[in-house]
C-alpha cells in the first residue's frame, strides 16, 4: 500500500473521510488475522464494575449500578456466603438465615427490610424468581453461586424498567456453555464444619447453532446449632438456538427440592447463655420450586432490538412446627409421655409473567436518542392453608389431625408499560426521562377464625398509578462519570404483610399501600486501572412504611402489632474504593496483584412523622463497613475481609430489650472471613475460614418462621473443596 492510500486508510478508520479503497489496493499477505474481541455492556475492574449507558435491551443512564464478577471473588460459594460474595456492594444488609434454618439469605439496602429480599426485585437471567412480585415478593429460591457468572444490581432507580420496588433490582446471571467446544464440564466437591457437603457439577457446550448449559447441586448440612439439618437439591438446564445471526430462541428450567429441619428462635437470655442451643426439635420446612422460561431475542436492524421473555413459576412452602415463642418449652406430657400436636401450614404458588422490551436508536437532527420501551403482563395465584393440627411426632410429617382453621385464595393481575428515552446532547452529557404506567388488581377470599367466631373475607382492590423518573449522566473525564437520578416507586401491601403465615403478631386491618421515591448523586471511575472508585449520596422517602410495634391487646397482654408506622426518610453516602497496590508500584509482573478495597455505607434512616418521629427505622444500621484485600499470583489467590455492622432495631419503638424476643436491639457485630484458592492446569482447590474470630451474633429477630425470636448466625466454620475443569 502506498503512502497516499495509507493516509486515506487512517482517516477512514477515524471517521474523517469516506472509505473508498478497493480490495486490489491492499496486500493482504502482509497482515495476520487478529483475535476476536468481545464487547460487553459493562466495565469491571477486579471484583466490581458497573453498566455502560446502554446494554442489551436496557438503558442505564444516570443509574447507580454495580456488577460482581463471581469468579473474581475468593469466597465460600458452597454455602452462598453472601457477606463475602456480594460484600463489595456498599450498604448491603444481609439476613443470614440460610445456615440458620431457612432456604435463602435475604438482602436489603439503604435501611429497607432485608428479610427474604422483599423490597428488591430479584431476578435470574432477567426474569423474576419470586412467586408474585406484588402479592408475595419473598425470595425462596436462589441459584448456587458456583453456577453464577455475575450478579447485577441497580439501586433505587430500577422501578421504571423492572417494577416499582423501592430497593431496586438484583439479577443473578447463570453461566453459559462453551461457545467453541461441543462439550465441557466442571465439578467442585466441598466439605466443611457442621457436616457440610456440597457437590456441584455442570456441563455445557455448542453444537452447531445450539448452545447448552446445565448444572446440578446437592447440599447437605447438619447445622451449627442443635436440631438443624438441611438437604437441598438445585438444578438448571438451558438450551439456546441461534436460528439466524440476528435471531435466537432459548428455553430454560430451574428446580429446587429441599427438606430443612429448623432449630427455631431464641430469647435474649437463651442467646446470651448459649447461642448454639435450640429449644425446638420438631420444626421442618420444605420449599419445592420450579421455573420455566422462554426467551426470544431479535435484532430487527442494527438500530432496533426486540426481546420477549415468558416465565412460569410453580412453588410451594410447607411447614410443620411448634409455632410459639421460645420461652414456652416443647416437652412431652408427663402423664402420656408424648408431645403436643404440631401446627401444619401450606402454601401453593403459581404465576406467569411475560415481558416485552424494545430498544431503538434514532436521531432527531444531530442529537442521538435511544428509546427503551416495554410492556409487562403478570398473573399469579396463591393458596394458603394454615393452623391445622399436625401429628405429635418429631419427623417431617405433614399429616393433619383435623381441618385447617384458616384458608385463603389470593389472585394478582398486573399489567404495565414503560418508556425511557436517553437523549445524548453531546459527547459528554446525556439525559434520560422516563414513565411507567402500572395497573394492579388484587383479590383475596377466605375463611378464618377471630376468637371463637368464624369469619369470611372477600376483597378486591384495583390500583392504577404512574411513576416518573429522570436520569442525568456526564462524562467528566476519560475514565470518570458523574451520574444523578430521581425516580418514584410504589410498594403495594402484599399478602405476607396483610395476612402473615402463622405469625405471632397481630395485623392492622386498615393497612395502606406504601410509596415513595429515590434519588442518587455520585461519581465513579478509575485512574489508569490502578484505582477504582464509586462514591455517591442517596435520598429515599418512604411513605406509609409498614413495620412492627409493641403494644397491649384487649386482655392487657404485650403483643407485636404490624401496621403503617409513618413516613421515613433514608439518606446517606455509599462509597467503594479499591487500589491495586502492586500494579501502582509496577511490581505486579514480579510479585503478583495485591488489591485493597473498602466498601462503606452510612445510612441515616428515621421516622419523620407520627408517634415514633425521630426513631430509627427497623433493620437500618447506620454503618456497614467492609475492608479487605485480595492477592493473586499465577495459580494462587487469597482474600481476607473484615465486616462491621452497627446496631439496629427490630421494631419502630427502638426497644432495647424486651421479654418478647421478636422486638429489641440487634447488636453491632464484626466478622472476619478468609479464603484461599489454588489451581493447576484443570485442578482446583479452595479452602477458608468464615467468622475467623468465632463471634456470636445475630442479624434477625422474626415474628414467624424460622423462629419466632432471635435467629443466631453461625460461629467459626471451615471448608475445603477440590474440583476439576474440562474445557
Amino acid at each position: 500500500m502506498n503512502i497516499e492510500n495509507s493516509v486515506k486508510a487512517f482517516f477512514c478508520m477515524i471517521g474523517l473521510s469516506n472509505c473508498n479503497l478497493t480490495i486490489a489496493q491492499v496486500d493482504t499477505s502482509r497482515y495476520a488475522e487478529l483475535k476476536k474481541v468481545v464487547v460487553v455492556g459493562y466495565k469491571a475492574m477486579n471484583g466490581i464494575g458497573h453498566f455502560n449507558e446502554v446494554n442489551s435491551s436496557f438503558v442505564y443512564t444516570g443509574k447507580k449500578t454495580e456488577i460482581i464478577e463471581v469468579d473474581s471473588i475468593d469466597a465460600n460459594k458452597a454455602i452462598n456466603n453472601t457477606r463475602q460474595i456480594l460484600g463489595r456492594i456498599p450498604g448491603l444488609n444481609i439476613i443470614e438465615s440460610e445456615t440458620g434454618g431457612f432456604v435463602a439469605n435475604g438482602i436489603g439496602i439503604r435501611g429497607l427490610n432485608p428479610v427474604q429480599s422483599m423490597e428488591l426485585n430479584v431476578r435470574q437471567n432477567g426474569y423474576n424468581i419470586a412467586a408474585d412480585v406484588y402479592g408475595y415478593n419473598e425470595t425462596y429460591y436462589l441459584p448456587p453461586m458456583e453456577a453464577v457468572e455475575r450478579v447485577e444490581m441497580i439501586k433505587g432507580a430500577s422501578s421504571l424498567q423492572f417494577g416499582s420496588q423501592l430497593g431496586g433490582m438484583v439479577n443473578y446471571v447463570i453461566r453459559q456453555g462453551s461457545k467453541d467446544k461441543p462439550f465441557s464440564f466442571s465439578t467442585m466437591q466441598t466439605v466443611g464444619s457442621a457436616g457440610l457437603y456440597n457437590g456441584y457439577l455442570s456441563a455445557g457446550g455448542s453444537i452447531g447453532k445450539l448452545n447448552y448449559f446445565s448444572f446440578i447441586n446437592y447440599r447437605g448440612l447438619q447445622g451449627w446449632r442443635a436440631n438443624s439439618n438441611q438437604q437441598q437439591l438445585t438444578g438448571f438446564g438451558k438450551v439456546k438456538y441461534q436460528l439466524k445471526e440476528n435471531l435466537s430462541f432459548s428455553l430454560e428450567y430451574s428446580l429446587l427440592r429441599n427438606k430443612i429441619k429448623m432449630p427455631g428462635g431464641l430469647t435474649d437470655t437463651q442467646f446470651n447463655e448459649n447461642s448454639r442451643t435450640s429449644v425446638r426439635s420438631r420444626n421442618w420446612v420444605k420449599s419445592p420450586w420450579n421455573i420455566v422460561s422462554a426467551n426470544m431475542d431479535y435484532m430487527i436492524s442494527k438500530n432496533t432490538r426486540l426481546n420477549v421473555v415468558t416465565s412460569f413459576l410453580s412453588g410451594e412452602r410447607s411447614l410443620v412446627w411448634v409455632n410459639q415463642l421460645p420461652d414456652k418449652a416443647d416437652e412431652k406430657d408427663p402423664l402420656t409421655g408424648v408431645y403436643t400436636n404440631r401446627e401444619v401450614d401450606r402454601e401453593v404458588m403459581k404465576s406467569t409473567t411475560t415481558e416485552l422490551r424494545l430498544l431503538h436508536h434514532y436521531k432527531l437532527g444531530k442529537i442521538q436518542n435511544t428509546l427503551s420501551a416495554g410492556m409487562r403482563f403478570g398473573f399469579a395465584k396463591f393458596d394458603r392453608m394454615e393452623e391445622a393440627p399436625g401429628t405429635n411426632n418429631s419427623d417431617f410429617d405433614l399429616s393433619t389431625q383435623g381441618e385447617y382453621e384458616e384458608q385463603f385464595k389470593f389472585t394478582t393481575i398486573n399489567s404495565a408499560g414503560f418508556l425511557e428515552n436517553r437523549i445524548q446532547l453531546n459527547d459528554k452529557f446525556s439525559i434520560n426521562p422516563g414513565l411507567r404506567l402500572e395497573s394492579l388488581i388484587t383479590e383475596a377470599e377466605g375463611e378464618f377464625e377471630a376468637g371463637s367466631v368464624e369469619k369470611e373475607i372477600e376483597k378486591e382492590k384495583e390500583r392504577v398509578f404512574v411513576l416518573a423518573g429522570l436520569g442525568l449522566q456526564y462524562q467528566a473525564g476519560k475514565n470518570a462519570t458523574v451520574y444523578a437520578n430521581i425516580t418514584q416507586a410504589y410498594r403495594p401491601i402484599d399478602y405476607a404483610q396483610l395476612l402473615p403465615l402463622s405469625s405471632v403478631s397481630e395485623v392492622d386491618p386498615d393497612l395502606k399501600d406504601p410509596k415513595g421515591w429515590n434519588s442518587d448523586l455520585g461519581i465513579r471511575g478509575n485512574v489508569k486501572n490502578l484505582f477504582n472508585y464509586d462514591v455517591s449520596l442517596f435520598y429515599l422517602q418512604y411513605n406509609n412504611r409498614i413495620g412492627l410495634v409493641l403494644k397491649e391487646n384487649e386482655a392487657g397482654e404485650s403483643i407485636t402489632y404490624r401496621t403503617n408506622i409513618a413516613q421515613s426518610i433514608h439518606k446517606g453516602v455509599e462509597s467503594y474504593l479499591e487500589c491495586n497496590v502492586t500494579r501502582w508500584l509496577g511490581l505486579s509482573n514480579k510479585i503478583g496483584n495485591l488489591s485493597i478495597y473498602n466498601s462503606l455505607a452510612y445510612t441515616n434512616a428515621q421516622y419523620t412523622r407520627g408517634e415514633y418521629k425521630g426513631n430509627k427505622v427497623e433493620y437500618a444500621p447506620e454503618l456497614i463497613n467492609r475492608v479487605g484485600f485480595s492477592y493473586a499470583l499465577k495459580w494462587f489467590s487469597t482474600s481476607l475481609q473484615y465486616s462491621h455492622q452497627s446496631k439496629a432495631y427490630g421494631d419502630a419503638a427502638n426497644t432495647e430489650i424486651s421479654s418478647n424476643p421478636v422486638v429489641g436491639r440487634i447488636p453491632a457485630y464484626s466478622v472476619i472471613d478468609w479464603s484461599v484458592n489454588g489451581h493447576w492446569k484443570n485442578l482446583k482447590i479452595k479452602s477458608g475460614v468464615n467468622n475467623l474470630a468465632d463471634k456470636h451474633y445475630f442479624t434477625q429477630r422474626t415474628d414467624e418462621y424460622p423462629g419466632p425470636g432471635i435467629i443466631p448466625s453461625i460461629g467459626r466454620s471451615y471448608y475445603i473443596g477440590i474440583g476439576w475443569d474440562f474445557r
